[in-house]
């Protein structure tokens, strides 16, 4: 289960603080059982409005959050990849042993 965002958390407090004061204004409530009863609404209303608002989605999708210079480089490196440019070269054995006598650059 992912974990609540800074969003929820406001948001359900807001509901559950301004709901309470609304139903206790509206219902003059001064007992013991229906300050609870208020108490349980809200809660369970903040309940839902936290649970309803959107989570953040991820960035899954091909492209997102690329910039265009970004996203043409892929297009290359992909359009490059079909057509095989830059791909190495495979060595046989047979050449491999033929070049073993060259000078190399690398040390």
């Amino acid at each position: 289960m992912p974990r609540p965002t800074a969003a929820q958390f406001a948001y359900g407090s807001a509901t559950v603080v301004v709901t309470t004061l609304a139903l206790l204004l509206l219902f003059r409530t001064e007992s013991g059982v229906g300050v609870a009863a208020v108490g349980t609404i809200a809660l369970a209303l903040g309940l839902l409005v936290a649970l309803r608002l959107p989570l953040p989605r991820h960035r899954a999708a091909e492209g997102a959050g690329r910039t265009a210079t970004d996203r043409a480089s892929a297009a290359a490196r992909t359009q490059h990849a079909r057509e095989g440019i830059g791909t190495r070269e495979r060595v046989t054995a047979g050449r491999s042993s033929a070049r073993a006598n060259e000078h190399s650059l690398r040390r």
